[in-house]
């Protein structure tokens, strides 16, 4: 028997209303997919379309207007407390906690789920080595380059062994070169623990380096394009994805 999706959209929209009372903000409309246990999906899409939106309604930081929206059998906006230590997120910028140092920062969420201060510590200090920083452990944010604080921001997700990652465009804030090597370091990881992943992007090539799958939004969000990238797919075929990528989000007009 196969196994159920690890995350199920039906026909979801999402709609806010406007603070001056006109009509409603339509985020999303009648959004379905389903993502299998370890995936690693790509969502891209110009600035507007529901990216977001669709991140935070599988965080269960929302919930749908209509439609249902389904994350280990469970509703994560419902069941929200359940996920705790079940869901890692990664976001643009790195919110480390000042006032904490690197290895307390990593350590938070497993402080949160009560585990022993001797056993949380030895997790983090395992992944910041991991991840190249097991000299800055006892270093504060401020004493860190950009790159740094999303590897400790990074190093705080995995931590936990959530069993699903999701990412809103951690790395669209850092240099091309320190963004490209940290992409890389992050997919292998993936890899490595096995946790389903969405990478929300709005970057072709980061889309096309990180997913083993690609959906392109339309807004408001709507699958325009959903694509497997094969391990064996050669850059002759990387190309002419590109360029369906690109006509695909070109017919949407502006961002």
């Amino acid at each position: 028997m196969n196994a159920p999706p690890e995350i199920l959209f039906e026909r979801v929209s999402k709609s806010f209303p406007r603070s001056d009372g006109g009509a409603a903000f339509e985020a999303v409309r009648e959004l379905s997919f389903a993502i299998g246990r370890g995936e690693l999906v790509a969502i891209l899409g110009k600035t507007g379309c529901g990216k977001s939106t669709t991140f935070n309604l599988i965080a269960g930081l929302i919930r749908p207007s209509l439609g249902r929206v389904v994350v280990q059998s469970h509703d994560p906006y419902a069941d929200f407390a359940w996920f705790r230590g079940k869901i890692g997120i990664v976001f643009q910028n790195d919110r480390l906690m000042p006032w904490r140092t690197a290895i307390e920062n990593v350590a938070l969420g497993l402080e949160l789920n009560k585990m022993p201060a001797p056993q949380r510590l030895e997790i983090a200090a395992a992944w910041l080595a991991r991840l190249g920083l097991s000299g800055h452990a006892n270093d504060y944010p401020h004493a860190l380059s950009g790159g740094m604080r999303q590897r400790v921001s990074i190093a705080r997700a995995f931590a936990g062994k959530p069993d699903i990652l999701l990412c809103d465009e951690p790395f669209s804030a850092l240099d091309e070169h320190t963004g490209n090597a940290l992409r890389e370091e992050f997919r292998q990881l993936l890899r490595q623990t096995g946790a389903t992943s969405i990478f929300i992007t709005h970057s072709i090539e980061e889309a096309l380096q990180l997913g083993e799958r690609l959906m392109v939004f339309e807004r408001p969000a709507r699958i325009a394009f959903d694509a497997t990238l094969r391990p064996d797919m050669g850059e002759t075929e990387r190309e002419v994805l590109r360029g369906r990528i690109r006509q695909v989000l070109s017919s949407q007009g502006s961002g």
